[in-house]
């Protein structure tokens, strides 16, 4: 069969149907080796990073995503992501199709975010804070909005501009109630939230365990090297800690490295990740000891399950 290069469209990876494929996936023995990472250096830049992410369906489905993540492009005005996602027969090897891997990453980060939300915020979470203003930030309030009740927004990223487009994105386009968040009011708005959403590139933290009130539910989702983190060592201590792949998260992020290299916790902090949880081994929120005032953090790397998951979607609906 030939390669064909499927295009997307608002129909092609609905935000319910895909958490409930990533729910799903995780419930599956997909194959997926521990990600590559190759790191390039860019003469006058930040340092750039090259992601390769392999997973099979035995009989079913082969895919491998190929990641270039460029940091310094932000300062150009261009993306800093780019990638491109090849599936194939995983009987005869062929290939089947060609899909944007920034759609997927985007789609299946954001999906999953939800999908940790969904096991572990409040049932009753209204009020979402989103720090980071770029496309995976723009997916994910969708995505949230596709598990929670939101009735306000509110968006913080260090370019003012950013969060100012992506508030008039919201209030055009989901008719929600959102405004821009200055950053010496960040610690007030963090403790307001019912959800705190990160999708950032920092190295340093952003979130602090002292801003964060009682029940509140941290989702983790731009650090993906071991210099970058969103959070600091006290919220990592006081809250129930779960990841998308716990196994990938305790050699790739910062947020978890850093605490535990400070003596701040030990590995055995990390509960679980979607196996435990789509699998029936942990139940979320409902299993803490008081969930109505017990914080939680959710840590996404990111997984070449979850991309398999979603190019799968993506091609049985095209």
């Amino acid at each position: 069969m030939k390669n064909i290069f499927v295009q997307y469209n608002e129909n092609s990876l609905p935000y319910k149907k895909l958490i409930a494929a990533l729910d799903s996936a995780f419930k599956q023995d997909i194959h997926s080796p521990i990600r590559h990472h190759h790191h390039l250096n860019v003469p006058d830049k930040k340092g750039a990073t090259l992601l390769l992410m392999p997973a099979w369906l035995e009989g079913e489905y082969l895919g491998v995503k190929q990641v270039s993540v460029f940091p310094s492009n932000s300062e150009a005005g261009i993306p800093g992501l780019n990638s491109i996602y090849i599936l194939s027969c995983a009987k005869t090897g062929q290939p089947l199709a060609q899909f944007d891997g920034n759609v997927i990453t985007a789609r299946r980060t954001a999906a999953a975010a939800a999908l940790g939300a969904q096991y572990l915020s409040r049932k009753n979470s209204k009020r979402l804070l989103m720090v980071g203003a770029g496309k995976v930030a723009s997916q994910v309030v969708q995505a949230m909005c596709a598990v929670r009740d939101i009735e306000e927004i509110q968006v913080f990223d260090i370019y003012e501009s950013s969060a100012a487009r992506l508030v008039d994105q919201i209030q055009n386009d989901m008719k929600l109630k959102a405004s821009v968040v200055k950053k010496e009011d960040l610690p007030q708005v963090v403790a307001w939230a019912d959800i705190v959403s990160c999708a950032t590139l920092s190295e340093e933290p952003l979130i602090f365990g002292d801003w964060v009130t009682p029940g509140t539910h941290i989702d983790l989702i731009g650090s993906f090297t071991p210099t970058m983190r969103e959070a600091d060592d006290e919220l990592m201590k006081k809250a129930h800690v779960f990841a998308d792949f716990k196994e990938a998260a305790l050699t790739e992020t910062g947020d978890f490295l850093s605490p535990i290299q400070s003596g701040a916790i030990t590995a055995d902090h990390i509960i679980g990740d979607f196996f435990t949880l789509s699998r029936g081994q942990h139940s979320g929120r409902q299993q803490f000891s008081d969930p109505e005032n017990d914080i939680s953090v959710f840590k996404a790397v990111g997984s070449s399950i979850e991309d398999l998951a979603t190019a799968m979607l993506w091609y049985n609906t095209k």
